[in-house]
């Protein structure tokens, strides 16, 4: 999911007026490649559905390998409620007015999934121990919009803040949304048109020069927090639908049916390259890589770019496994896409230079239910047993799955957690609910591609003092590539 995009110009539209000193980001993706290399990173780590009765926490994460505290959580700030599932996150402010020497990069937004509150973070007086600026309360939010479940946050140049929301306050998928927040997080209203909301709701992501806004549909809140059901797949309560909208003034204009090749869309991306016209987004269930691209006649069409085959398996709750696309990103140069396949355990690569025919160029498995000690095994098609060799780190064997990814700016540093959501994991990694999760980092060969995992990166979540808890999405202090659009 992760994950920050920004306006066009302003919630007005045209071209952004105040760009004309530095501010925050870069002037362009390439700029961006050679930013400063990223020293700590703020993770979202999770009590909620744990049965640990503890606030859910914003971690800080030493990143560089010159400290005395390097891949080891330095500080920890606690949210103020207990139950809140914090998932996504988001910057206030990011590269969309390069040029505007007024605005800044400081706070960072922290919807809570279940509880539907939404947190505001100070990370610019102490970046290495951020604190809490503001609350915004449910309450608040429901009463204004009708609005719960927040997911994605992503800044606007005009200082406001749109979030996703999955559905009302009881979980039902009519009442999703988009909220408005305005730049001191008051809730403004809806930003979509009366009568234009989604039919689901879950990830999306602007490119403004096209004037087009694309959302992705994974399900209604009161089905997938209890955890997943096949029938509900055939019931129809599972997304398979892209929402492209007008921006920035919130027409619905196009809905994308991706069939049955395209179940729970989740994250979803454009090119960094502001004037490209084509993005992907990874479909969980069905485990595509679907790309989207604007047509002749302006309209929006799909087709499958990447497939991930079922596995035949044994002794799991179905005789196939996907492999369950929860979170990919693209490298700022628009050359490699990153995903994972979060049951099946491994990180791929791929080169995108050709967007239509992506090339596979690294793959490594960082867990996963198939791994060797197991009690799940995949049979090929000659009936033969194999599991996949999973290395461990620092003494330490990797339980989970690959879940969110970061990508450092230069693009050679990929940052891997594995929690995808606290009923999830209970219900497909128990391990892991019970002994924390943990985040990796894995080198990547810029030249020719390539995946290898840095054996002196290991950060464990289960030796929390509070007790094991599960890592979520990442975030670097200088943006990175799943925070900034150009404009």
């Amino acid at each position: 999911m992760a994950s920050s995009a920004v306006e066009y110009a302003s919630v007005g539209g045209g071209s952004c007026s105040c760009c004309k000193k530095k501010g925050p980001g870069y002037a362009t993706p390439l700029e961006a490649m050679s930013g400063p290399k990223e020293a700590i990173l703020y993770t979202t780590c999770v009590y909620s559905g744990t049965g640990r009765q503890k606030p859910d926490y914003l971690a800080t994460v030493d990143a560089d390998p010159n400290s005395p505290t390097y891949s080891q959580v330095i500080h920890r700030l606690p949210v103020t409620h207990v139950g809140d599932e914090l998932h996504h996150s988001g910057w206030n402010s990011c590269s969309s007015c390069h040029g505007d020497a007024s605005a800044s990069r400081r706070f960072l937004v922290l919807p809570s999934f279940m509880s539907s509150r939404i947190y505001v973070v100070d990370t610019q007086k102490n970046p290495k121990a951020p604190a809490l600026h503001k609350v915004v309360e449910p309450e608040d939010i429901a009463q204004k919009t009708g609005l719960a479940f927040p997911h994605t946050s992503h800044c606007l140049a005009s200082g406001d803040i749109l979030v996703s929301c999955l559905g009302d306050k009881d979980g039902n998928a009519e009442g999703n949304g988009f909220l408005l927040l305005d730049s001191e997080f008051n809730v403004k209203g809806r930003w979509e048109k009366p009568g234009h909301s989604p039919l689901f709701g879950y990830d999306f992501w602007y490119q403004p020069r096209h004037k087009t806004m694309i959302s992705s549909s994974l399900g209604a809140p009161a089905t997938f927090t209890k955890g997943f059901d096949l029938q509900h797949v055939s019931d129809g309560l599972y997304g398979r639908h892209l929402h492209v909208y007008s921006w920035p003034d919130g027409e619905l204009k196009q809905t994308m049916d991706l069939g049955n090749t395209g179940i729970t869309p989740l994250e979803i991306r454009f090119l960094h390259d502001p004037s490209k016209d084509t993005g992907y987004v990874g479909c969980g269930l069905t485990s595509n890589m679907v790309r989207f691209f604007k047509t002749a006649d302006g309209s929006w069409s799909h087709e499958v770019a990447i497939s991930v085959q079922p596995l035949k398996v044994k002794n799991w709750i179905l005789p196939e496994m996907p492999g369950l696309i929860t979170d990919f990103l693209i490298s700022l140069d628009d050359r490699y896409l990153y995903f994972v396949n979060w049951l099946h355990g491994d990180i791929r690569q791929y080169n995108i230079e050709d967007p239509k025919k992506p090339e596979l160029t690294g793959q490594v498995w960082v867990g996963g239910l198939i791994q060797k000690g197991s009690t799940v095994v995949a049979e090929d098609e000659n009936g033969n047993e194999k599991q996949f060799e999973v290395s461990e780190i620092k003494g330490n064997r990797l339980r989970g799955g690959p879940q969110m990814i970061q990508l450092s700016l230069d693009g050679k540093r990929l940052y891997v957690t594995n929690s995808l959501f606290s009923t999830w994991d209970r219900q497909f990694y128990p391990e892991m609910v019970e002994k924390g999760s943990h985040m990796l980092q894995i080198d990547v060969n810029t030249v020719s591609g390539g995946l290898a995992i840095n054996p002196n990166y290991y950060v464990d979540f289960g030796q929390e003092p509070e007790g094991p808890a599960l890592a979520h999405e990442m975030r670097y202090p200088g943006g990175d590539c799943t925070s900034d659009i150009w404009v």
